[in-house]
């Protein structure tokens, strides 16, 4: 099979990945450019943060035009892993490559795992959502409307209502440093970190942390790219080129998708593709 439909049929899932998931895409990425085009881990790397920058800020005008990005946050987020980013793309060049292949490996474990336990927690909080709704339906047949009135004033002010984290915006901003280095050092653009922090931490609906992340994305990717232009000068542009376009317009096929598709579906199978991948690149680092 030739480099170029290798390229296309690649550069397609990546997209489709980004623009479904919010992340994701150069975990894919990156072990199809060595494994499939032949690229060195270091120039794979590069050539990922290449490709995801492009396709995330595609998948990012798509979202943005839906209102599903929060500008500030996202720029806050993603100002915290600039200088990370910068730096860890300086040092990945230096690296023994079958370090980057098991670490690449350890974070696509990590990524999947994290997507498994995510599709587990919202399957959780759907059905209890779920069994909430039902009780208070049962219990609004038999109650008057000056009853229904006072409830209402009185969840207002219970207790056990959810409150926004103190330590909110120092987390976030962690998480934002942490992802940076990762993302300089791995190629990755961190997207299924980004997106569990933005629920978890910060009180995100699940569009909005998807579209938000594709903002921290981009930005993360494009700094550490400043910093790779050794790793950047050979790169084969004749493979680069197509699997980037396929991506582009795969991430709208993918934004479309994900309005038509159970995320956690979505979730749990690129998941399992994801596991499948990590096994066999740690075991490719290993021999």
């Amino acid at each position: 099979m030739s480099a170029l439909i290798l390229a296309l049929a690649a550069g397609a899932a990546v997209g489709l990945a980004l623009g479904a998931l919010g992340g994701g895409g150069s975990v894919l990425a990156v072990p199809a450019l060595i494994y499939l085009l032949g690229f060195t881990p270091a120039a794979a790397t590069t050539a990922s943060l290449l490709i995801v920058a492009a396709t995330s800020a595609t998948a990012l005008y798509a979202h943005a035009r839906a209102g599903n990005v929060r500008w500030r946050t996202g720029a806050l987020f993603a100002a915290s892993g600039l200088l990370p980013a910068a730096a860890a793309g300086a040092v990945a060049a230096h690296l023994p490559q079958r370090a980057l292949t098991a670490a690449f490996a350890a974070i696509a474990t990590l990524a999947a795992v994290m997507m498994l336990l995510g599709t587990r927690e919202r399957r959780s909080d759907d059905t209890r959502s779920d069994d909430r709704r039902s009780d208070d339906t049962r219990s609004d047949d038999t109650r008057s409307d000056d009853t229904r009135a006072e409830d209402t004033r009185a969840d207002d002010t219970r207790p056990d209502a959810p409150e926004p984290p103190r330590r909110a915006p120092a987390r976030a901003a962690g998480t934002g440093a942490g992802l940076g280095a990762l993302t300089g050092l791995l190629g990755v653009g961190g997207g299924f970190l980004v997106v569990p922090t933005l629920v978890a931490v910060l009180a995100f609906e699940m569009q909005a942390a998807v579209g938000t992340s594709l903002l921290v994305i981009t930005t993360n990717s494009l700094a550490s790219l400043l910093t790779r232009g050794a790793t950047a000068s050979g790169l084969d542009w004749s493979v680069i080129a197509p699997f980037a376009a396929t991506a582009i317009l795969g991430a709208w096929d993918g934004k479309r998708l994900a309005a038509k598709v159970s995320g956690t579906a979505l979730r749990r199978a690129f998941a399992v593709a994801l596991l499948a991948v990590a096994a066999f690149m740690l075991v490719d680092a290993l021999t």
